[in-house]
């Protein structure tokens, strides 16, 4: 899964969400580190409705422009779950690594000088 459908993902999980709202989420849940355009956005919920991770539940007409909203599905908070231990667990295994390489800065890391 990458990075920005989990972060859809996520920002579904949460609550039921049109697209605007989705955005905002995901700038929120990625600390404004991930902001997505529309195009991006819309890919990602087609292939996220696709694999049944996501549904729409909904239409309404706001300010005379059609509002679709989504929401995951019980398989989509079980995908999220499952992503959320798979992260946690490779940020541990890159703790572990990287506190076992003393002296690697990020001055040597980006080849200057350790």
């Amino acid at each position: 899964m990458t990075e920005q459908s989990y972060l859809v993902l996520l920002a579904l999980v949460e609550e039921r969400r049109h697209g605007y709202a989705v955005i905002q989420a995901v700038r929120e849940l990625s600390g404004g580190h991930t902001s997505l355009g529309a195009g991006t956005l819309y890919g990602n919920l087609d292939r996220l409705v696709a694999s049944g991770l996501v549904e729409a539940v909904g239409e309404e007409v706001v300010d005379g422009r059609l509002r679709r909203y989504y929401r995951a599905t019980g398989g989509g908070r079980r995908a999220a779950r499952a992503e959320t231990v798979r992260l946690a667990e490779l940020a541990e295994r890159a703790r572990r690594s990287l506190s076992r390489r003393p002296g690697v800065d990020g001055a040597a890391a980006a080849g200057g000088p350790a």
